[in-house]
């Protein structure tokens, strides 16, 4: 019986080697939950183009945007568990997401973590007309003038609206949440000064902080970015434990074989980390970083938790 039941093991160890190396047998579909143009978007397209020059199958990126981002994300949730659909996805999808509204899918287990893609840089600036040039500034203007202040987001538990609520608690200051429909509108009402702070993505705040439309105070992450020089982060410029450091990650549906998560994660890893394609990105302020799913699968875990303490403390609700 112990020499079946071991014949029978290797046999299907055997099945499942052979199924990832004929992987894939058929058109990959990147499933984006966010419009063309944005880093998921330009991130998926890279990808699918480097990587059907390792495939004979075609890889296609189709954008399926609403419900911030729990579409898309859906969409692969109920795919078939085949390894063929894909998702690239920020964060707020299984971090913030859950504790602000109903999700049609559990992202924790309806969804395998590849691997993490990437870390976007963002910043912390203010309008000219803000009497500040440093973090400290800003937060005893903030604490002197309480609520006068708006802060813009791209709508409530965006990663803008998580920044600023964390900034808020830490330095104990009080501003005024002005949601957006997205990123592009908040910055049209920023740059006239109709919102005087904002936290967000560097890509679309460099050009404007070089012409100086926005003074830059500092960045979100928890180490300096290399490409701002002397800029410092918000927690060395007067916020201690201040983090901020959006990511964006691949999936598959939950239930697809481990051998076919680990032969994606092998070639989406190579490919990404092609030098070539490391410094482009990283000119558009998106710093490629990839991990084993089980990695990542803990790093998830750790932000729905941390993010879920922030949130109920914060209030926060969804759209």
């Amino acid at each position: 019986m112990r020499k079946v039941l071991i014949a029978g093991l290797l046999a299907l160890l055997s099945l499942a080697s052979s199924l990832a190396q004929g992987f894939p047998e058929r058109p990959v579909r990147i499933i984006v939950p966010l419009p063309p143009g944005g880093s998921p978007d330009t991130i998926a397209r890279s990808l699918a183009l480097s990587l059907q020059g390792v495939w004979s199958q075609p890889v296609v990126v189709e954008n399926r945007t609403g419900g911030s981002q729990n579409i898309g994300a859906d969409v692969v949730a109920k795919s078939p568990p085949d390894g063929h659909t894909w998702l690239i996805a920020p964060d707020n999808v299984f971090a913030v997401n859950p504790h602000v509204g109903k999700q049609e899918f559990d992202p924790l287990a309806d969804l395998a973590p590849v691997t993490l893609l990437a870390r976007i840089q963002f910043l912390l600036v203010v309008h000219p007309s803000v009497p500040a040039a440093s973090v400290q500034e800003l937060i005893a203007h903030a604490k002197a003038k309480p609520g006068e202040l708006n802060h813009g987001s791209s709508g409530n538990g965006s990663p803008q609206h998580l920044g600023a609520a964390l900034l808020q608690q830490l330095a104990g200051i009080r501003m005024n949440h002005v949601p957006y429909k997205g990123a592009a509108h908040a910055l049209a009402d920023l740059l006239p000064g109709r919102i005087q702070v904002w936290i967000g993505a560097a890509n679309s705040l460099l050009p404007h902080v070089k012409e100086g439309k926005l003074r830059l105070l500092g960045s979100t992450a928890p180490q300096r970015f290399a490409n701002l020089g002397a800029v410092p982060t918000v927690a060395e410029a007067g916020v201690p434990g201040y983090a901020l450091d959006p990511w964006l990650g691949l999936f598959v549906p939950g239930q697809v074989a481990p051998e076919i998560v680990m032969r994606i994660n092998a070639e989406v890893t190579k490919v990404v980390n092609a030098p070539e394609l490391k410094s482009r990105l990283a000119a558009q302020g998106i710093d490629i970083a990839t991990n084993s799913p089980a990695d990542f699968s803990r790093m998830i875990r750790d932000d729905h938790a941390r993010w879920g303490k922030i949130i109920r403390q914060a209030g926060m609700k969804g759209e």
